[in-house]
């Protein structure tokens, strides 16, 4: 059995990475599997525990650091992210083609220790939209609003460390792209 690939999918906080993978997360030809990330934040409105993120303390999370159980981890507006090493690894020797949707902190020491991971940064049409989408989701005060436009205008400097760049200008156009990045990339695995 082949071994899956490794997909990250980044950008800033609001590019809509949630909203394009919804696009392309079911189409069988990709063999996907979306790799649940550990967070400690609260749940936003209709998450689910084990769906979107797993909710942990941060005692639980700092175990996971000092345990090595992370692939990745980064600290954002007071919280934890990562991603759990074990279930990718499970994943990708089951031959399932893993999707990591993670910020560029974490992308980037994924593909310091994954070299054959498909690196996809989604870039949005302007800042004025980045924020205007941030804003529309009307879940964060004025402040952590500000935080995440901040780190946005510093990711975007980042763009060359990725492989590939999608604009979100219309979300099934940039899906449709990134499942023809990672059919490309499965046909090219297959022909090693």
């Amino acid at each position: 059995m082949e071994r899956g690939l490794l997909v990250i999918i980044s950008g800033p906080s609001g590019v809509g990475k949630g909203t394009i993978r919804k696009y392309f997360e079911k189409d069988e030809r990709l063999k996907l599997t979306y790799s649940t990330s550990m967070t400690t934040r609260s749940p936003r409105n209709g998450e689910v525990d084990g769906k979107e993120y797993f909710f942990v303390t941060k005692q639980r999370f700092e175990e996971a650091i000092a345990n090595g159980e992370l692939l990745e981890y980064a600290q954002f507006v007071g919280n934890y992210y990562g991603t759990p090493l074990a279930e990718v690894e499970r994943l990708r020797n089951e031959g399932r083609n893993v999707l990591l949707e993670i910020e560029v902190q974490g992308a980037k020491q994924v593909a310091e220790k994954c070299e054959d991971a498909i690196t996809i940064f989604i870039i949005p049409p302007t800042m004025e939209e980045l924020e205007k989408r941030i804003r529309g989701r009307s879940t964060e005060p004025e402040e952590i609003i500000q935080q995440r436009l901040a780190k946005a205008t510093s990711e975007l400097k980042l763009v060359s460390q990725y492989k590939y760049i999608v604009c979100n200008d219309d979300p099934q156009l940039a899906a449709e792209l990134i499942q023809t990045i990672i059919l490309r990339n499965m046909e090219l695995d297959e022909n090693k």
